[in-house]
């Protein structure tokens, strides 16, 4: 399914972007399906109810966790032939399904500090991957997904506290002086693929009137023995579940903090992550 050159990018880079996997329309349809939701009061394990009067736009559109549990065309986009296929030919075996997001990302937002996916999902043995697609296009001004190419082969780093005018979220990685971080711009449809390793997370969307819509899918290898607790039951590609162990720490992607730093909603105990090593 994927090129040569495609896969040789995964490899040495962490990430790959498939443009056009899904159809700008089908793309149009999930963003049109998801704003009809998040203007419901009462969403089935929403973390966080949307606040329509807030003046904090991540307030009004907050993002959503899980809805593959209740949502058909979350299900199905999550275990779409498409998306498997990727991922099978990235992996060596077909993945297992453990996660799904959506992110509203409305004009005058902020954005994501840099993170490593694998500090909340805790796979072992191995790491996860993302499947992040677009419903817009993305770009610097209304905050496109910025990663550190190379940085699957970094271990876990500790984190520190982060600028809180500019992510949603309270820790961000240290990288070096210097370090290459580059910016994706994607269309709708596009869908990035990287390693959970991979240093990753988005600026603030500085633009007036634009959103910057993405659907998250995380996955597992099929070798994978054990996920935090978050991210129980793991499914097949063909929807039955699969058991797995359950690792130490972990959490929803990002604790949600408000711009005075009192935690919006309480996720998983935080845990500690192993040092950079030389």
């Amino acid at each position: 399914m994927l090129t040569q050159e495609q896969r040789r990018q995964y490899g040495e880079q962490g990430y790959v972007i498939v443009r056009r996997l899904f159809r700008p329309d089908e793309a149009k349809r999930l963003a049109e399906h998801y704003m009809e939701l998040r203007t419901k009061r009462e969403i089935p394990g929403d973390s966080h109810e949307a606040d329509f009067a807030s003046t904090d736009p991540l307030k009004r559109y907050p993002r959503m966790i899980h809805m593959h549990r209740w949502d058909r065309p979350s299900i199905d986009w999550f275990l779409d032939p498409r998306i498997s296929g990727v991922l099978t030919d990235l992996m060596g075996r077909e993945p297992f399904a453990v996660q799904t997001m959506i992110y509203f990302k409305p004009p005058m937002s902020r954005g994501q500090a840099l993170h490593q996916d694998q500090f909340y999902l805790r796979v072992q043995p191995g790491t996860c991957i993302a499947a992040w697609m677009a419903l817009d296009p993305c770009s610097e001004e209304n905050g496109c997904l910025r990663l550190v190419p190379g940085s699957q082969s970094w271990p876990l780093l500790c984190t520190k506290q982060a600028d809180l005018s500019e992510s949603f979220t309270d820790v961000t990685v240290p990288i070096p002086e210097g370090t290459k971080v580059v910016s994706i711009d994607m269309e709708p449809g596009d869908v990035l693929f990287f390693n959970g390793q991979v240093v990753h997370g988005s600026g603030p969307n500085r633009s007036s009137q634009m959103f910057r819509r993405s659907l998250v899918g995380h996955y597992v290898g099929a070798d994978a023995e054990k996920v935090a607790k978050f991210y129980h039951p793991a499914l097949r590609m063909d929807g039955s579940v699969v058991g797995l162990d359950t690792s130490n720490g972990g959490g929803s992607c990002g604790i949600w903090s408000d711009e005075g730093g009192e935690p919006i909603i309480e996720m998983a105990g935080r845990m500690g992550a192993a040092k950079k090593t030389e």
